[in-house]
């Protein structure tokens, strides 16, 4: 794992849909953190300077969590991607879903005080 990391991640095997303002590409998602996530590079993906919608279902749910990123870096097939804005439910599903993996709330507490900080 990277030191660098300020929040914790989660793999997360998912299909999701990663969209701009023109295009929509299936994807995966690999892992999850209240920052963002790591995806597999779409078929057909350009990088792109303009934010990216990524949207995903949790499973055996109809709950969909939706993000605005932005492409932080591209390597290996795979694309990180930046949390810039998430509606307030979303983060709470997410919220959820990530303390059901880690196992700590009072981590995830932290992390969501430096997330809202910046």
């Amino acid at each position: 794992m990277d030191n660098r990391r300020q929040f914790s991640r989660v793999i997360f095997a998912a299909d999701a849909i990663l969209s701009d303002k023109h295009e929509t590409w299936p994807t995966k998602i690999q892992d999850l953190s209240l920052n963002g996530a790591l995806v597999e590079q779409p078929a057909g993906f350009s990088e792109l300077q303009t934010p990216l919608t990524l949207s995903f279902k949790l499973a055996e749910s109809d709950i969909v969590i939706t993000m605005e990123t932005q492409l932080v870096h591209k390597k290996n097939g795979l694309l990180g991607l930046q949390c810039l804005h998430i509606d307030i439910d979303s983060i709470s599903h997410l919220r959820r879903m990530l303390e059901l993996n880690l196992g700590d709330a009072s981590l995830l507490d932290r992390e969501l005080k430096m997330l809202f900080a910046s």
